[in-house]
């Protein structure tokens, strides 16, 4: 099974720039997007459909803002929108749809560079997302977490560590709460597979940064331990345009 992730730094952009051609193009058992920016009534008919796939939407209550939407080749036994808690669900961040073995999450995680409110917004959206998770774990389920989830976990993980320690997205109580999903049975699929690998899904449009190799990975799949073993690889498109992220892919069997 093929499932890629991105953020597409909205969907009205990438269409308009052919981005979505390609994602299309790897023939994707599920396709996650993040950050769309708009809902569906706002874009027409062959914009919003792609043969061969359904599709849902979350977006978000705010206009040009936020939102996530999930395309899948084969329909999902369920589909779930948000985190059961209004005060998340109306930024349109969450989709989880149930396939065979596992339950994935699509989410687009709060960012925390407007100030010290969102910075605790996202630690709490951080922590009912957690919460779902441990009691879905107990049941027995197997879940997968991809999106954008605006942190990079170690120093590995952004070129500039140094410089960025009081930036949100670096900040510790950020990267300790990827650190707890990990501790709680999740496994971050591509540092697992490439230890040493310094790769990026983010870059700034300033500076010239993406030229210049000036990145973060902010973009992840979660997978918890028992379904860890099926992962048969993590591929980060790095030099697929058409966002401010690159596609990144996930194999499982």
């Amino acid at each position: 099974m093929k499932i890629i992730t991105w953020n597409v730094n909205g969907i009205r952009a990438a269409l308009g720039k052919g981005a979505l051609d390609w994602v299309f193009a790897q023939q994707p058992d599920v396709l996650c997007l993040q950050e769309i920016k708009a809902r569906p009534d706002q874009l027409s008919e062959e914009q919003r459909t792609h043969a061969g796939y359904e599709v849902t939407w979350n977006p978000a209550e705010r206009p040009g803002y936020s939102g996530v939407a999930s395309f899948y080749s084969t329909s999902p036994a369920e589909i779930e929108i948000g985190l059961s808690d209004p005060r998340f669900d109306n930024e349109g961040r969450v989709i989880r749809t149930r396939h065979p073995d596992f339950l994935l999450y699509n989410i687009y995680f709060p960012n925390g560079q407007r100030g010290r409110e969102r910075v605790e917004y996202k630690l709490d959206f951080y922590a009912r997302l957690l919460e779902l998770c441990d009691s879905l774990h107990a049941s027995g389920e197997n879940i997968i977490i991809t999106g954008d989830f605006n942190t990079a976990h170690m120093p590995i993980d952004l070129k500039n560590p140094r410089e960025n320690e009081t930036t949100s997205g670096f900040l510790p109580e950020e990267r300790e709460w990827v650190q707890k999903f990990l501790d709680h049975g999740f496994v971050d699929a591509y540092r697992t597979l490439y230890p040493d690998r310094v790769q990026y899904t983010w870059w700034t449009y300033r500076f010239a940064a993406r030229a210049r190799g000036i990145g973060w990975r902010l973009d992840y799949y979660l997978v918890s331990e028992k379904l860890f073993p099926r992962v048969r690889d993590v591929i980060i498109y790095e030099d697929v345009q058409g966002s401010d992220h690159c596609p990144v892919e996930m194999v499982v069997d």
